[in-house]
């Protein structure tokens, strides 16, 4: 059986050239799956022909069409010429992360600082190795100046009837799964929160809204203030969001919970 030498890919400096973009949007666009590079034992990327094709068309749409990111992938996808990113919501959302970082032309030591965090856990979010809870979350939009729905890969066209495989995933900390049930111009945020035995939002946090829970499955612990709600299957809960406020699941087993935010803040 034949191999394929090394010389048949290219390196990403290489790339950047040939596309006309700079090899740190090509790592980003990678992380969404718009390229797909082997890696040498010393963990140098290696291109082929194919990814430098694909990093045109994408590079195309951004300079002449004005696409962003989410935008350019959904194109992509809708034309057949690539796959979801093999590091799924996660990846995407380091990704992003990282775009907005750079596009502020920010630190990692000012955005980690801002946020509450170390700079080495910011830098392991960015590069998807780790995920940000809740209120970790929360206070990165609130830096950037947008909302967690930004998070989300939302450049697709909202819709009426949403599908539960198509519902829009964001990893928001060990343990917690957060599916967007619908999205676009609305005037409400509409979770579907899936929270393992133990985990939670991390420390309280606050916004400006209103908050509604119902529990589908499982139990809630709540704290508003230093208040604390337990709540279970077939309980509902609502309060204003700018109260500062936490949660954790102190079951055994999943909890499902339908949680609408409004307006859209997260």
């Amino acid at each position: 059986m034949s191999s394929v030498s090394n010389n048949d890919y290219l390196k990403i400096g290489d790339v950047a050239r040939l596309v006309g973009i700079s090899p740190t949007v090509i790592r980003m666009w990678e992380s969404l799956g718009l390229s797909r590079p082997r890696r040498t034992a010393s963990k140098y990327r290696l291109y082929s022909h194919e990814d430098v094709r694909l990093l045109k068309r994408a590079s195309f749409l951004r300079k002449v069409r004005g696409m962003n990111a989410p935008a350019i992938v959904q194109t992509l996808k809708r034309d057949g010429l690539t796959q979801p990113s093999r590091h799924g919501s996660a990846g995407a959302l380091g990704a992003r992360l990282r775009q907005l970082r750079l596009t502020k032309g920010a630190s990692l030591a000012s955005v980690a600082k801002a946020a509450g965090i170390s700079v080495g856990f910011l830098s392991s979010i960015e590069r998807s190795q780790m995920s940000a809870s809740v209120a970790t979350l929360r206070k990165l939009a609130r830096y950037y100046k947008t909302n967690i729905l930004d998070f989300h890969d939302t450049a697709e066209p909202n819709q009426n009837l949403v599908k539960p495989k198509a519902r829009k995933v964001l990893e928001a900390g060990p343990g917690v799964r957060m599916e967007l049930l619908a999205w676009g111009n609305t005037v409400m945020e509409p979770h579907l929160f899936r929270v393992a035995p133990n985990a939670g939002s991390g420390e309280s946090y606050t916004h400006v809204g209103e908050e509604f829970l119902y529990i589908l499955k499982g139990e809630l612990q709540i704290f508003l203030r230093d208040e604390e709600y337990r709540l279970k299957t077939g309980d509902s809960f609502y309060f204003e969001s700018a109260v500062p406020h936490k949660w954790t699941n102190p079951g055994r087993s999943e909890t499902l919970i339908l949680w609408v935010n409004t307006p859209p803040t997260f």
